[in-house]
């Protein structure tokens, strides 16, 4: 019984977490935040979560997948705007012993991968480069910066949050 209760806590983990990605997604999109060359997503903020527990893997991953589906994107930005989630929320979980480089993976996996997503699946004329500048500066400000915040508003709670569900 014990086993199939730590399934079912960590889908409803994965599945809080996928849904508040994607309502913070909106947020960020009601503001002209969530795509374009310069973004800001505060939902990438949460890809700093696998820190905590690993079900914030497939947490952030599909709710990336339905945030950019449900915001109209492009297929090729659906595909690799999520794989991109889900490489960097991997390295997150594989960095989770020093909360700082938490959030480098999703930096630099959205930094090399979206902006070849621009430029091919929505003709953005900007230079790569360019481009790659303005959205890691956009993932730095929303994992690099929210995230580490997130972190450590989280750290005194984690034993509530992310509680196994257990009796000691």
């Amino acid at each position: 019984m014990e086993l199939k209760n730590n399934k079912v806590l960590n889908i409803t983990f994965a599945a809080m977490i996928a849904a508040l990605y994607v309502v913070l997604t909106f947020a960020s999109n009601s503001f002209g935040l969530a795509s374009g060359v310069i973004q800001v997503r505060l939902s990438e903020a949460l890809c700093v979560l696998p820190y905590f527990t690993p079900a914030a893997i497939p947490g952030v991953t599909v709710g990336c997948f339905l945030a950019n589906w449900m915001t109209g994107c492009a297929i090729p930005d659906i595909i690799f705007g999520t794989l991109a989630t889900l490489i960097g929320a991997v390295g997150a979980y594989m960095l989770r012993k020093n909360r700082f480089l938490v959030p480098i993976p999703t930096i630099v996996s959205n930094m090399v991968i979206v902006p070849w997503v621009l430029r091919f699946a929505y003709g953005a004329p900007d230079g790569i480069l360019y481009m790659m500048a303005t959205v890691g500066a956009g993932e730095f400000i929303a994992c690099g910066v929210l995230g580490i915040l997130l972190i450590f508003a989280i750290i005194p709670l984690k034993g509530v949050v992310f509680s196994t569900g257990r009796k000691k």
